[in-house]
């Protein structure tokens, strides 16, 4: 029997499975009769009341549009969140005092060529169906399809405007944003598929977190002297990751793979005479241990026959 299962990678990846998903699937070429505008009655309802969660490439793209530093944006814009199903720390849009996104007013949303990419798929989902297949040795079968969310306040389905998915993501610029976010949201998927029963160290979120959503940060770590001579780095890398905020972000989720998820073709490559005093300091911890285990031993040992003598003077005394 083969086992089946249903991988997002949209943003139903941070939402649960609401009633007002239409249970059909789509394909790039499936029309879609949608038109969101300020002439229709429902304009920026679906602003308020909302959980999006945003990834690494939506934050560099909404705090550039905004001229702010990582940090200042973080904080007067977003809260932290666990995403879906994992221990994975991440952060969402903050709402303002009447449930509503802060970037929106009556006229519309104001950074919206800069939108979040929740925001650019609705109310369209994307969805992978992964089926297992019968011989383990063979490729599991992966399909992509798509999905309608239909909710009774949104107005823009009565719209006569009607193009395909695939006009759909062109229109709304999703391709870009996709691609962007691809290497990041594997990395979600992956951890997703660990389930419950595996738990990250605090230390390993903290560089998550620190590497999803402060690129400021990561580039003070990754141009730091202990970090350039731990890994390998060539002159024109570095000049990148120096100046080039997408090159970084881009370095960060193969910095991730390596160190947090361990995934070998990552790029990310240490030095060798680093890599030889790691080896050298595992064999003297190991060293040290075995050291304190044979001391421990005899210690047990002296304690043993210490007791020994003692039960053997009781016995005397008793007769």
């Amino acid at each position: 029997m083969t086992q089946q299962a249903t991988e997002s990678n949209s943003p139903s990846l941070f939402a649960k499975n609401p009633s007002n998903i239409m249970p059909h699937k789509l394909t790039l070429e499936s029309k879609l009769r949608f038109r969101c505008h300020p002439g229709v009655s429902c304009f920026t309802a679906c602003c308020g009341n909302i959980n999006i969660v945003l990834t690494p490439y939506d934050i560099l793209r909404i705090r550039r549009a905004l001229n702010l530093p990582a940090q200042e944006f973080l904080l007067r814009f977003t809260t932290p969140v666990y995403l879906e199903q994992t221990d994975l720390p991440g952060v969402k849009i903050l709402l303002d005092e009447d449930g509503r996104c802060p970037f929106v007013t009556a006229e519309g949303c104001t950074i919206y060529p800069y939108r979040p990419t929740t925001c650019r798929y609705y109310p369209v989902g994307m969805s992978y169906f992964r089926e297992a297949p019968a011989d383990k040795n063979e490729a599991s079968i992966s399909e992509e399809f798509y999905f309608l969310v239909k909710e009774d306040h949104c107005k823009g389905h009565q719209e006569e405007m009607t193009q395909t998915i695939r006009e759909w993501r062109i229109d709304q610029g999703i391709d870009e944003s996709d691609l962007m976010n691809k290497e990041w949201m594997e990395l979600v998927m992956r951890r997703k598929s660990f389930g419950r029963q595996a738990t990250l160290s605090e230390p390993a979120k903290r560089i998550f977190f620190m590497a999803s959503t402060d690129l400021d940060k990561f580039r003070e770590m990754v141009l730091s002297p202990s970090f350039q001579n731990t890994y390998e780095f060539d002159e024109q890398a570095l000049a990148k990751l120096r100046e080039d905020d997408v090159e970084l972000m881009l370095f960060s989720f193969r910095f991730l793979a390596a160190t947090i998820f361990g995934i070998p073709d990552s790029g990310l490559k240490v030095k060798e005479e680093r890599l030889k005093q790691k080896i050298e300091q595992m064999k003297q911890d190991r060293d040290q241990a075995e050291q304190r285990a044979e001391e421990t031993y005899k210690e047990l040992l002296k304690d043993h026959e210490e007791l020994k003598k003692q039960v053997g003077e009781s016995k005397k005394k008793g007769r």
